[in-house]
């Protein structure tokens, strides 16, 4: 996707006549991130064959993720404007989506047992599938396939109203969730795609982990996942916020340490860098607790970089976990 944001810090959109140009998205975030910790990540989508399109792809390769897949053709990249709020100001993100290159694409534009020969993991969002019933389809055939070539699929359920309804979200996503071995979400997501809500109270600053111990056992038990993860958010205000996760697999929950965030430079694409790190934890240690801790300090540094991607390397996300929070000078 193409992102504009108001050039000005914290500047809004009706205040704006410049506008900087980034490039992401859901799935293309957490290519990037598993890119910079060493993985082999490739990224699936389709984008127009004009010269925004290949500035697209050009974003995703100067990050080392492969674009063998990346089909072209179609008439335009889908656009967001992100207009970052502070303090008490909330930010904003207005869609332009309608008619890109991957919500017309058709299932002709991928061989997905092409694509799984040889993979290990196959990560999705529910962005993808709300933008089209046609998005929604192919999300569906990748899944398939995906279960053909054994890989593992997680999601992140990624739940946005400006998207799509809750009914509408439920009717699509609760079946793609018997092909997901690891489901990721905050409290909204869970409530919204799936029908669960915690017992905690989100918007009131309480985010007790045992309020989500009830719904992951059941979202589990429902869809036979193998993981279930939650970052779980305090919003004190656009410029702070509380950032921690929990994760249960099948038999212990383990919650994460807890970490203020404050200022906050660009919190979108954080749940993004979560993911990202969570699967490059999951699949490098196999070590359910040390990749929640890899991932929560990965998506924490995320919120201090302007833009979609995390650009932080493996060893910056470990030296957090393991502590070195002063944030001085390396010299």
């Amino acid at each position: 996707m193409l992102r504009l944001t108001p050039s000005e810090p914290n500047g809004r959109f009706i205040q704006s006549d410049k506008f900087n140009i980034i490039y992401g998205g859901g799935e293309a975030n957490v290519a990037v991130s598993c890119a910079n910790y060493g993985d082999d990540a490739y990224f699936v989508t389709k984008v127009p064959a004009h010269e925004i399109g290949q500035a697209a792809i050009n974003a995703m390769r100067r990050y080392g993720v492969n674009t063998d897949y990346i089909a072209r053709g179609g008439n335009r990249l889908g656009i967001y404007y992100a207009e970052n709020g502070a303090s008490m100001r909330p930010s904003k993100v207005i869609y332009d989506r309608a008619g890109s290159s991957i919500a017309e694409a058709e299932p002709s534009d991928f061989d997905w047992d092409a694509i799984m020969d040889g993979a290990d993991w196959f990560h999705w969002s529910g962005i993808t599938p709300a933008i089209s019933d046609k998005s929604a389809e192919l999300t569906k055939q990748a899944c398939i396939a995906a279960k053909r070539h054994n890989v593992t699929i997680s999601c992140d359920l990624n739940f946005r109203k400006k998207l799509w309804t809750e009914e509408k979200a439920q009717q699509v996503m609760t079946p793609l969730m018997q092909y997901v071995d690891v489901c990721i979400g905050n409290e909204e997501d869970a409530q919204m795609c799936l029908g669960f809500k915690p017992e905690a109270d989100v918007e009131g600053g309480n985010t007790d982990a045992s309020g989500y111990h009830t719904i992951f056992k059941q979202m589990a038990e429902k869809f036979g996942f193998k993981i279930v993860a939650s970052t779980l958010r305090e919003s004190r205000s656009a410029s702070d916020n509380g950032w921690k996760a929990l994760i249960y697999d099948g038999k212990e929950f383990y919650e994460s340490k807890h970490y203020d965030i404050a200022p906050i430079v660009d919190r979108v694409g954080g749940g993004d860098s979560f993911s990202g790190g969570l699967i490059h934890g999951l699949t490098k240690w196999n070590d359910p607790k040390k990749a929640l801790e890899f991932a929560v300090a990965a998506s924490a540094l995320k919120h201090t970089i302007p833009g979609d991607m995390n650009l932080v390397s493996e060893d910056e996300a470990l030296t957090l976990a393991n502590g070195s929070a002063n944030g001085r000078v390396q010299r």
